[in-house]
């Protein structure tokens, strides 16, 4: 466990399966590249005493073989087993290898990697794995079975919301996020990369809190420069990932592509109603089950529209990786090396730069809250926007809402800068026209506290004094 960062609350759940005096059936899942495997063999180490991992697009014939190489090697035999006829046969041989193990105090581990890529269609393998486990697992106090899935909604579907054998017998379940930003920074310190908060965040903003794509950062290089080598460069590992991506997730990936799109081109969101109109998805099932999946494997985000009914929440694109291939790798493929470090400045770039730290700003409200001092505070998080049609009267827009049980509405506007924000006089009309109409339309009687989340922070100056009531750097992002 000695490589392990951050991960705190994982490593609690997985501690306490360790401990308890029950057999354990526990289901990690969470977006490709995210860490999994890597947190289960970092943390149970030489207690893992059988792993297999499906293989994406095999058959059948070329899974069960993986398993028979697996289980040969478990036994530390010279001769391959046959493979098995079935998983129900699989399942056999695994008991039988597993009893013939000597008794020990601390229990044992037995991880399905890539749960979804085994149990492919028609291939039997959930019939036979609940056979296994109601059968014998759950009766065996030392074990500990550990499934990992990719395709989070699946893992979800098919095996937390299970229905017949499998209903309930889930005994832990494990969402793995991205890094946090602390996080993401905690991860640099163990592999001494020094790049300061600053740099830290330009990282995040194009790549997200991945720790496969952070292991590709190295020392003594920008961040402009890792951008540039990881993303834009002929070679670079990141340059194809976008479609390697979502295939390697969701069957007829194109269609949650086209999803995926739709809210890049829309930064601020999309009602459900305004993606179907988009995207032209069917309004029934179909959209539904898009939207699910994308959502549990975190790439899009709900965010309850202010006083509106659920229905009309707010679908925000927040994968960080997804949104900066959208809008430029994809855009300039093909082109001459450098393009990161020549573009920064550009009006593009800074358009950009500012949805991404909005999208890092809405990922991030815990730390938000706990800098604010209201981390104890009952609040519900949302968004806010007033259109309307006439001339003479103006629309607003509140990106982040935090509504508070104590009486209070933090009105939070986030501007990215590379120095301190000045608020000039249209900033500042902006600002007023976004309290006093959201105060008018809504018509709440709750304090509005005008919250600035900026880069650097607030240049004094009459405009910040007169309207902003609470002012945080990017450090309020950090905290933990």
């Amino acid at each position: 466990m000695g490589s392990l960062v951050g991960r705190a609350a994982e490593q609690h759940i997985l501690r306490a399966a360790a401990q308890s005096a029950e057999a354990e059936l526990i289901a990690v899942y969470g977006r490709r590249r995210v860490g999994k495997t890597f947190l289960i063999r970092e943390y149970f180490g030489n207690a893992i005493v059988f792993e297999l991992t499906g293989v994406h697009g095999a058959n059948l014939g070329e899974q069960l073989q993986g398993f028979s190489n697996v289980l040969g090697r478990a036994l530390q035999s010279a001769l391959i087993p046959a493979a098995p006829r079935d998983w129900q046969h699989a399942f056999q041989q695994l008991v039988a290898y597993l009893e013939s193990l000597p008794r020990v105090k601390r229990k044992r581990v037995v991880f399905l990697d890539e749960l979804p890529w085994l149990a492919s269609r028609r291939s039997g393998f959930l019939r036979a794995f609940e056979h296994f486990w109601n059968s014998w697992g759950v009766r065996r106090s030392d074990l500990i079975v550990v499934v990992c899935g990719s395709a989070s909604a699946w893992m979800v579907q098919r095996l937390l919301h299970a229905r017949g054998g499998l209903h309930n017998r889930v005994t832990r379940r494990m969402r793995l996020e991205p890094f946090s930003l602390l996080e993401t920074e905690q991860y640099f310190a163990s592999q001494k990369i020094q790049v300061g908060r600053y740099q830290t965040l330009e990282l995040y903003m194009a790549l997200g809190g991945i720790p496969y794509y952070l292991r590709q950062i190295e020392r003594g290089e920008s961040a402009g420069v890792t951008i540039d080598r990881l993303c834009f460069a002929r070679n670079g590992p990141l340059r194809d990932e976008f479609p390697r991506l979502y295939a390697s997730l969701f069957e007829h990936a194109e269609r949650y592509e086209q999803v995926v799109r739709a809210l890049a081109a829309k930064p601020h969101g999309l009602t459900r109603t305004e993606l179907i109109r988009s995207t032209q998805l069917s309004s029934g099932g179909t959209a539904s089950q898009l939207l699910e999946d994308l959502e549990q494997c975190g790439f899009i985000m709900r965010m309850p529209h202010f006083g509106l009914d659920t229905k009309e929440a707010v679908y925000r694109l927040i994968d960080e990786y997804s949104f900066f291939y959208l809008k430029w790798i994809e855009r300039h493929r093909g082109h001459a090396a450098h393009v990161w470090i020549t573009k920064r400045g550009a009006p593009a770039w800074r358009a950009w730069s500012g949805y991404a730290f909005e999208g890092i700003c809405l990922k991030h409200t815990a730390s938000l809250k706990r800098t604010l001092g209201i981390e104890a505070v009952d609040t519900l998080e949302s968004t806010w926007q007033y259109r309307t049609g006439r001339e003479d009267e103006r629309g607003a827009q509140v990106d982040l809402l935090i509504d508070r049980k104590d009486a209070c509405i933090n009105l939070c506007e986030m501007k990215f800068a590379e120095a301190e924000f000045v608020i000039d006089k249209r900033c500042a009309e902006q600002l007023r026209n976004m309290r006093e109409t959201f105060r008018r339309v809504t018509g709440t009687r709750k304090a509005l506290i005008l919250t600035l989340v900026t880069t650097y922070g607030l240049r004094d100056n009459q405009y910040g004094r007169e309207l902003v009531d609470k002012s945080l750097d990017m450090n309020a992002l950090f905290a933990s």
